[in-house]
């Protein structure tokens, strides 16, 4: 329900405040809130060339040709057609039926692919009966955070797969362990249209993020010139493992599970040792070793749970035979369930993208911050500080929009900034929460995802209250 408001309110103020700057002649043209690309000049204003006829200025447009004449923080261009154009800023965020496009051809097709190839594998798990095994192992874990849930569920060896993919930094291997994880509960939910607790536990937990790796914030940094691009994974391991924590203790408390037992309170302390041991280790390599090591860690991690996965079926390949089926065929089957996913996913994440287009492109999200920000002001927040906000507020909605200001104020501010470092540490210890509870509810057809959009925005605060005290401390 919390979803659904959000989403009707947002198209509904975003549409209405653009078209009362329309008619106050703030918004020039809607067009770019429709067809524009994220980047492009903003047009504010055209004129005919005839009216500057005989000015300097129009003499220096012909002069100038395409690349245009700039008058302080305005752009003139006169164009093929005779009309001069001023163009003022850049586009938020692609534009309506742009991202429509965009959401076809550069997120959901390769989700697809994501999806095939995992779930393929994820079924050669369930024939060769090692979810089975998985389940029953973890179970006495599980079992206490997830109490709904049979002991032998199979949703445990899903899940686990989720977690471990997210702590190494591999999101295209997390989403489908994810998904499955999500329909194989469904399968047990009385209510098919409501959230349960279990669902809503793993997802809030899902969201937080506990990540290892993050590979890709440490290309972006090296990309950028930062001293030692690889400086933020300690920050980021921190930072998420607090909102992990945050986000299990805040479901436990809502749903009532006695977290304070020998197995789980174990599971945490596990944890929080192999973080160590790895930070200890991380932390002693310096430059291209250290991102050398993580990056092969990562991506040696998913090689190796292919091998395992594709071996173990190998040595109980007879299992195969009792069900008329072999190791290939299975794999098939499994990866023919994947498309049928990625098929059913679509609408839901058509729909949320396209209204953060809208929201963003009307400038309304620009007054959310600017406002938000100057609050911080007055409560003596830093400026630092304040300049690495608008990626903690946009992260939620968008990872791309969110990205975009972290290389802004790495550009402006340098990389090794508090304002540099704290924007990679909000963008790299969160998640685009909107859209993932829209990703998978909408793949189990769940309309009423109950508390858990509020729980995950605590957790992404929680986030970013932390990662502004880690960065203090350790730069």
């Amino acid at each position: 329900m919390a979803l659904s408001r959000f989403w009707t309110f947002i198209l509904l103020l975003s549409i209405a405040y653009v078209l009362v700057m329309l008619a106050i002649g703030r918004q020039y043209t809607l067009g770019s809130l429709v067809n524009g690309k994220q980047g492009e000049p903003l047009v504010v204003a055209e004129q005919d060339s005839s009216s500057l006829s005989g000015t300097p200025l129009l003499q220096d447009l012909r002069v100038a040709g395409m690349t245009g004449v700039q008058r302080g923080d305005t752009t003139i261009v006169l164009n093929g057609t005779g009309v001069v154009k001023y163009y003022q800023g850049r586009q938020p965020a692609d534009g309506l039926l742009t991202t429509c496009r965009v959401t076809i051809t550069d997120l959901w097709l390769p989700l697809i692919g994501y999806l095939t190839f995992f779930c393929g594998l994820l079924n050669l798990l369930i024939d060769s009966r090692a979810m089975e095994k998985v389940a029953r192992f973890l179970s006495p874990v599980f079992h206490r955070v997830f109490p709904s849930l049979r002991k032998d569920h199979p949703a445990y060896g899903f899940m686990t797969l989720n977690f471990a993919a997210n702590f190494l930094g591999l999101d295209s291997a997390a989403t489908p362990f994810g998904l499955k994880a999500m329909e194989s509960m469904q399968e047990d939910n009385p209510q098919k249209d409501r959230a349960t607790d279990a669902q809503i536990m793993f997802l809030c937990l899902h969201a937080a993020g506990l990540t290892l790796l993050p590979t890709s914030i440490i290309g972006y940094r090296a990309a950028q010139g930062a001293a030692n691009p690889a400086d933020i994974m300690i920050p980021t391991i921190i930072t998420s493992f607090v909102g992990t924590l945050a986000a299990l203790f805040m479901v436990a408390a809502r749903q009532r599970i006695n977290l304070f037992n020998l197995p789980v309170m174990a599971t945490v302390l596990g944890i929080s040792v192999v973080i160590g041991g790895l930070m200890a280790y991380i932390g002693g390599l310096a430059g291209v070793a250290k991102f050398h090591f993580t990056d092969n860690l990562s991506n040696g991690m998913l090689l190796t749970i292919i091998a395992l996965i594709v071996g173990y079926a190998f040595l109980v390949e007879r299992y195969f035979r009792e069900k008329g089926t072999n190791l290939f065929d299975s794999f098939v089957h499994g990866a023919k369930d994947g498309f049928t996913t990625g098929l059913r996913v679509l609408p839901y994440m058509l729909a949320m993208l396209a209204a953060l287009s809208i929201f963003r492109n009307s400038g309304l999200m620009g007054i959310v911050m600017d406002g938000l920000s100057f609050l911080l002001a007055q409560v003596g927040v830093s400026k630092e500080v304040i300049d690495a906000i608008p990626v903690a507020l946009m992260r939620p909605f968008s990872a791309g929009g969110s990205r975009g200001f972290m290389l802004d104020a790495m550009k402006t501010y340098g990389p090794d900034s508090i304002t540099g470092q704290l924007s990679c540490l909000f963008q790299g210890a969160a998640e685009t929460t909107f859209y993932v509870v829209a990703l998978y509810f909408g793949a189990v057809n769940v309309k009423d995802s109950r508390y858990t959009l509020g729980i995950m925005l605590l957790a992404d605060l929680v986030c970013v209250v932390t990662a502004v005290f880690v960065v203090r401390l350790y730069f």
